[in-house]
Parts: C-alpha cells; structure tokens; sequence
C-alpha cells in the first residue's frame, strides 16, 4: 500500500509495474517518471522498465508481476477506497489473464475495501471479465482513460464491461470529446495536465463533459486545472470544487 495525493483516492495497490505508450495521452505520463525515479533509488520492482529517449523516462514495455504485493489488501483492516496499477494497466496485453484472476480473487475476499481500476485497454477488459470465473463485484469499479476524440471509441468498449460501476478520466484532457456520450458510465473524472511539459486544457472542453455528466446523470469530479504548477491553479471549477462519486448500481 502507497499512500497518495491523487484526490480521488485513498491508496494506491500495485500488482503489476510497468506499461507501454498506447495513445496521446501516455506521452507525459507521471508513472513512467516515478519508475525511473524508483529504479535509480534502487527498487527491484521497477529495473528496466523505462529507458531514456530525448531526455525523458520511456516504457520499454517490461512488465513486473508482483506477486509478493498481490496479498497486500488483505491486511489492511481499514476501509479504503484503493486505485488498482497506477504504475501500470492491469489489462496490458503481456499481463496473464490468470492473473487478472489472482487479482479478482484478492479484490472478493476483501469486500470492505472499494477498488478503482483504470485501463487503456477496456476491450480487453471486456473481453477477459466476460469469461468464466469474473463475478460482478460490487467493490470494484471499472474505468478507462479518454485523452481526446481520437480514443472516443474507449467509452463504447467500457460499456461493454460487466460492471457494478463504470468511469472514465477524461486526464490529461488535451481536445476535446465533444461527439462522447456517457451513457451507463456512472462517473467521470477531469484533469488537465501537470508537470514541466502539460499540454493546456480548454476550459470549454471541461464545459462539455459538465453537460454531458448532467445529461446521463453521471457524477463529476474535477480533479486539477494542471499546467506546470497544479497547485497554483487549483481544481475550482464555476466557483466550487466538485468531488462527485458514483452510487452503487448493482
């Protein structure tokens, strides 16, 4: 268990470390950061898993299987609401569905807990949870990350996930996702991106996916408006903070 800053969460789990760029998005990614950072500290976990290309950390596409982290949760007494690989995508095409499985089991045997995964990859997500063995859990809750229109495709493939709650991060939002619909998604999280190279975000494409949270009666959560220093500018957006989670659907 990590604790984090990441607002919409309590803790941070992580099974598996290590990723691949996928999409725009991935291109500032802070977890490709923090693993070079770990690997020069000395962390096994994260050996080889980033390389330098123009200065800056980049996947090479090594995954790490922690099975020695995969039992963590069972230990932890409190209740916590914990974001699953932040320092990777469960649903990576190298991660082993027997995995994914291991992963389940642990998330089952600890209903007090509530689980918060993200993935580029919701068709495969959809694809391994539609098999035998993957109940609906209703602690676990399903999301994928949308960057911009050109990945607008994600959110009909989260829809196809069995799901007692599906979500989307719209973070980093670099364009606009005007043409999405957030139908049978329950949640959407915004943010825009931080760090020494965050692309701007719109204020107008926060505007949009205001309306269409309202429209499919889906929580909103603003996450950060970012830039180079997020915390000078904040994560108020018309005059308040807004910290909406979704209900239970199951």
């Amino acid at each position: 268990m990590a604790e984090t800053s990441i607002e919409w969460t309590d803790v941070t789990w992580n099974p598996v470390a290590g990723c691949s760029i996928m999409s725009a998005g991935c291109t500032n990614c802070y977890a490709m950061r923090m693993a070079a950072r770990l690997e020069a500290m000395g962390v096994e976990k994260y050996k080889g898993l980033t390389r330098k290309s123009g200065g800056r950390a980049k996947w090479t596409g090594k995954l790490n299987l922690d099975y020695g982290a995969l039992k963590a949760p069972l230990n932890w007494s409190k209740p916590r609401r914990v974001f699953v690989n932040s320092m990777s995508d469960l649903f990576h095409p190298d991660v082993p569905a027997a995995f994914v499985k291991e992963v389940w089991s642990v998330m089952a045997d600890t209903p007090r807990h509530t689980y918060q995964i993200l993935t580029k990859r919701p068709d495969r997500m959809a694809e391994i949870l539609r098999t035998d063995g993957f109940d609906v859990l209703p602690n676990v809750w399903l999301g994928t990350s949308v960057e911009d229109d050109r990945v607008l495709h994600r959110l009909d493939e989260l829809r196809e996930v069995p799901a007692a709650v599906r979500f989307v991060s719209y973070e980093p939002l670099i364009g606009s996702v005007a043409g999405g619909s957030l139908r049978d998604i329950h949640w959407a999280i915004v943010g825009g991106e931080s760090g020494p190279n965050a692309r701007p975000m719109d204020p107008k494409w926060v505007d949009e996916i205001f309306d269409q949270c309202t429209d499919a009666d889906a929580a909103f959560f603003f996450k950060q408006w970012g830039g180079r220093n997020k915390k000078a500018t904040g994560r108020v957006y018309r005059d308040r903070e807004w910290d909406g989670l979704p209900e239970l659907r199951i």
